[in-house]
């Protein structure tokens, strides 16, 4: 038996005006999607438990068939894991955002939470200057992918509250600023990251191009290593991951599934689409199970851009489920759950905590059209009256074939 998780990050939405009442999904040309809703069972899945921020970590380790209220330290850890870096067990991780901040009216905001989704290139040089200037035994930088980077504290504190960015497009940061005693070492770095980057050559290029300049650091998602069994020991099986995210890899890597690399996966509107579709079928040829993540309709929601989240909710639909399901028949049994990890509408650019829409279905008969739908949408899930909670059952489900 084959097993294959397709998820559209943030794909799932709220009806919008502009669409006649639809959601991006509704309103996407989805005709692969929708087949699986008719031959499946649809239904909706509680990925984010009560006590927890909606953010893809938790939903995601949810997915992937782990509660996050018995592994989930932090985001950034998940993170460091697909980047190498080992982390000691006092030793504590922060996701490090390269961000745009903008003043108005003497008020500092969060302008752009990916300072002009800034190139991995660029990126790197500014974060080797801060390792090379602020760096040391205690302090660590490592560069990571456009603006996601990663900061290590050896020896340090994580009893701090730091809100994603993302979630302070055009807000004040004012609230938000660490002024404890004990974040004194992490509001210097951040000032002094805002010093460094001032006259940096990458950003005055960027300023004379008419770019977005990274003009500071924001740290956040910090956590220390989880303790978390493979998915070996879960379900006896072995797999991979796809994703151009860090984040789903580290999950990966601590589920103990292969990492596979596909070239031209970026995380945006222009990534591979195609390319992950196809790596994905092949890794099915010599292994149990795989995790195919698009993380491209989560970035454009969060841009607040209606038309990219419907191109990227078609492009996955065409290029990778299409793909998908018209190639994975040849591989003998196999079962495929279909679903985002949590909403992320457009008109809030943020993340939400509603249960998100699945579909489940396979080349038996164990999930075949016993509760199907016309389409693959949020009202056709919600109208099935299938919930699943928690979420993290979704993969047992997957496993065993057997519905709570």
């Amino acid at each position: 038996m084959k097993y294959i998780i397709l998820l559209g990050d943030g794909m799932s939405d709220e009806p919008i005006a502009e669409l006649d009442g639809k959601t991006p999904l509704q309103a996407a040309h989805t005709p692969h999607m929708n087949k699986l809703a008719q031959q499946g069972i649809i239904g909706l899945a509680e990925t984010v438990p009560q006590a927890f921020h909606p953010g893809s970590d938790v939903a995601n380790l949810s997915v992937f068939g782990y509660d996050p209220a018995t592994c989930y330290t932090g985001r950034s850890p998940l993170e460091a894991a697909s980047m190498g870096v080992e982390l000691g067990p006092e030793d504590v991780a922060f996701r490090l955002n390269l961000v745009t901040l903008g003043l108005a009216g003497g008020d500092m905001y969060m302008q752009d939470f990916s300072a002009g989704h800034i190139t991995t290139e660029e990126a790197r040089e500014l974060i080797e200057c801060l390792q090379n200037e602020l760096g040391d035994d205690e302090f660590q930088f490592y560069p990571g992918v456009s603006y996601r980077h990663l900061m290590v504290w050896r020896g340090g504190r994580d009893n701090f509250k730091m809100p994603p960015p993302h979630d302070l497009t055009g807000q004040s940061i004012n609230n938000h600023v660490l002024r404890s005693e004990e974040s004194m070492p992490l509001m210097q770095i951040t000032n002094a990251s805002q010093l460094l980057f001032r006259r940096h050559p990458v950003n005055l290029k960027r300023e004379d191009e008419g770019k977005l300049s990274a003009n500071s650091i924001w740290l956040w998602g910090q956590g220390r290593r989880p303790q978390m069994p493979t998915l070996r020991d879960k379900f006896n099986l072995t797999g991979a991951v796809i994703s151009a995210v860090d984040l789903i890899k580290g999950i990966g890597i601590y589920a103990g599934l292969d990492v596979i690399n596909v070239p031209g996966a970026t995380g945006y509107l222009d990534t591979n689409y195609l390319g992950k579709a196809e790596a994905a079928l092949e890794a099915l040829q010599t292994r149990d199970f795989v995790y195919l993540h698009v993380e491209a309709p989560d970035e454009a929601a969060h841009s607040g851009s209606l038309d990219d989240k419907i191109e990227a909710i078609e492009r996955f639909d065409k290029d990778v489920v299409g793909i998908v399901m018209n190639g994975i028949p040849a591989l003998g049994d196999y079962r495929v759950l279909l679903l985002p990890d949590h909403p992320t509408p457009v008109a809030k650019m943020t993340h939400t905590r509603d249960a998100v829409p699945f579909v489940l279905a396979g080349s038996g008969d164990e999930f075949s059209a016993q509760n199907a739908a016309a389409e693959y949408s949020e009202s056709a899930a919600r109208a099935s009256g299938l919930v699943v909670d928690p979420g993290h059952r979704m993969m047992e489900i997957l496993v065993t074939g057997q519905l709570p």
